[in-house]
């Protein structure tokens, strides 16, 4: 297919994805909610809280910059190996595991396949592939060093998880302590300043910036901010036992109710505030 050719089916593909988007939003809001313990559907890996066995990864492995899909291969619920992945089996698997939206788990595979130059319906990929600097990974993560530092995105970085969840100031009506939207824009700000200060190659483009903050979000949406849950899949890259997603909306989450979290996250964020916190080095000290 040719650039122009491309970029027409681009266009037509995301206008049908987005518009799908829009009817599961209105549709959410007329249907009842899932009931608490019946999120995950019967017969899919995490039916009632029960998860398949977690086996951390093997050498040799392939793991990528995102916690949500290496716990899927810590499970079983992709291959464990985290190699030859159908893009199409990727879309059925998020949907499940987490409750995104239907129109959602077909936006960010596709997404990803354009962005390695593969198809969609017909080709595989590593975990590991999707770290392309900045395609879909990107500097300033609250998970892993910048790849400058860090070149091997799978890697999590235990003290920036600590601080993560160290931001965290909510409380829910059990006494859970919760991250809010305001403490996910704090922890950016500082991620981002940090970033800049210490990384001679540091680039963050607005794209990247949304991103982020869409990555953080499903912290807050799928995870419901909370701390407990947040501290097994981001340092051990598991599932807990008994967890489902915390959306309960019947067609998942949507992209444009996802807006709703994405946008407060990343308006809110100072990076001035942290600016003197840090010496403008650029130099390249991990």
């Amino acid at each position: 297919m040719n650039p122009v050719s491309t970029f027409i089916y681009k266009v037509f593909l995301y206008q049908g994805i987005f518009s799908w988007d829009v009817v599961l939003a209105v549709l959410n809001l007329v249907r009842f909610k899932r009931p608490v313990g019946k999120v995950t559907p019967e017969g899919h890996p995490g039916y009632g809280g029960y998860w398949p066995e977690y086996r951390a990864p093997q050498e040799g492995d392939s793991r990528c910059s995102c916690p949500a899909l290496n716990a899927m291969a810590n499970h079983g619920i992709i291959a464990r190996s985290g190699r030859g992945i159908k893009f199409t089996d990727l879309t059925s698997h998020v949907r499940t595991t987490y409750n995104f939206s239907p129109s959602f788990c077909s936006f960010v595979p596709h997404y990803a396949a354009f962005m390695l130059n593969k198809s969609y319906s017909k080709d595989t990929f590593d975990l590991h592939e999707l770290d392309l600097h900045n395609g879909i990974e990107h500097d300033a993560s609250l998970t892993r060093l910048d790849s400058i530092f860090q070149p091997k995105q799978g890697e999590v970085h235990v003290p920036h998880v600590e601080e993560l969840l160290s931001f965290a100031t909510g409380k829910d009506k059990e006494g859970r302590t919760l991250l809010t939207i305001k403490d996910m824009s704090r922890i950016l700000g500082k991620r981002r300043a940090q970033s800049k200060a210490t990384n001679s190659e540091y680039s963050l483009s607005f794209f990247h910036k949304v991103f982020g903050s869409a990555n953080s979000s499903t912290l807050l949406k799928i995870f419901g901010g909370r701390v407990d849950d947040m501290r097994t899949l981001l340092l051990e890259e598991r599932l807990p036992d008994g967890w489902e997603s915390r959306v309960r909306q019947p067609y998942g989450l949507t992209m444009l109710a996802f807006n709703g979290t994405v946008l407060p996250v990343e308006f809110g964020i100072r990076e001035s505030d942290w600016a003197g916190d840090f010496e403008q080095s650029n130099d390249t000290r991990a």
